[in-house]
């Protein structure tokens, strides 16, 4: 197994924010100018693909893509090498209404210059790949 380094670590503190529902402390983990594009390119969240930037963009997103659901990662495969760590993880969503929306990507995390946050989370992935469930009986 690869060794870790502080972007992979950094991607866990992402996801466990995440998937507690701390808004403010993943918003925390990002440098003032870092950006989160996910998916990378333009999307139903973003429609220039320029990524969302800052604490207010980077919020916004949160808002729009993660608040109220309950998002789990399970990571597969990582690949930490100099300041970035890419990895290939599932990414579930489920909806307030029990419904799931699933998604293979792979997300790379880079560090910023400051080593003590991230300067960008890229997440690569198309929405014609997602897969839905419906929820339960």
């Amino acid at each position: 197994m690869a060794q870790p380094n502080k972007a992979w670590e950094m991607g866990n503190r992402s996801v466990a924010a995440v998937e507690a529902g701390d808004r403010e402390g993943w918003i925390a983990l990002f440098a003032p100018d870092g950006v989160v594009a996910d998916p990378v390119g333009p999307s139903m969240f973003d429609p220039e693909g320029n990524g969302h930037v800052g604490p207010e963009g980077i919020g916004a997103f949160y808002d729009a893509a993660i608040a109220g659901n309950q998002v789990r990662f399970e990571f597969r495969e990582r690949y930490p090498s100099g300041d970035e760590c890419a990895n290939v993880v599932t990414i579930s969503t489920t909806l307030p209404d029990g419904s799931k929306a699933i998604v293979d990507a792979v997300t790379v995390y880079t560090m910023a210059a400051d080593g003590e946050h991230l300067a960008s989370m890229k997440a690569y992935w198309s929405p014609d790949d997602m897969r839905f469930e419906p929820a339960p009986d």
